[in-house]
């Protein structure tokens, strides 16, 4: 049988719902809405609340915990995500983007860019770096021309365009 534990939550319902009501963030209104259900006894074991809430009970329990050591305002402070890090191949962008543009020489796929970087610049890169920092930054896409038919003749090709009239 799990041992029922007690939380000392000093906010009253109406001010936790008022809160709740007024705040936009799905995240903060998630973690009210546990403090809220727990105050008002409606659930025994706090694995039911947590998959009411569509949480998992470790996440309540960690939220539970900072409510109990540093109050409301350190459970509702959501700290994620941050600034990325400045990426190693700033120093190689405007390079890079040429290289890009260069349709007489142009890369051939991700991977010839990974070899490209390193043959030209020395830097060590990993493929999806290189590949999602190209996308976010000039829209890159892999391309694959049409088949050709290996008989084609290119010759016949511009007589033929030579000779056809517009309709």
């Amino acid at each position: 049988m799990p041992k029922i534990v007690e939380i000392n939550i000093k906010e009253d319902i109406s001010y936790l719902k008022l809160l709740r009501n007024r705040d936009k963030n799905y995240r903060k209104k998630t973690r009210l809405q546990s403090l809220i259900l727990t105050k008002e006894k409606k659930f025994k074991k706090r694995s039911d609340l947590a998959q009411y809430l569509g949480i998992g009970r470790s996440s309540l329990d960690r939220w539970t915990k900072v409510y109990e050591e540093s109050g409301l305002e350190a459970m509702l402070s959501i700290e994620s995500g941050g600034l990325r890090r400045s990426s190693q191949l700033k120093p190689i962008h405007d390079k890079l983007k040429k290289k890009l543009e260069d349709s007489h020489n142009p890369l051939l796929g991700y991977w010839d860019a990974v070899l490209w970087v390193e043959k030209s610049f020395g830097l060590k890169v990993e493929y999806n770096t290189l590949r999602t920092y190209m996308i976010r930054n000039f829209k890159t896409k892999l391309k694959s021309p049409r088949k050709s038919h290996y008989k084609k003749d290119e010759q016949a090709l511009t007589v033929f365009k030579k000779t056809t009239t517009p309709t």
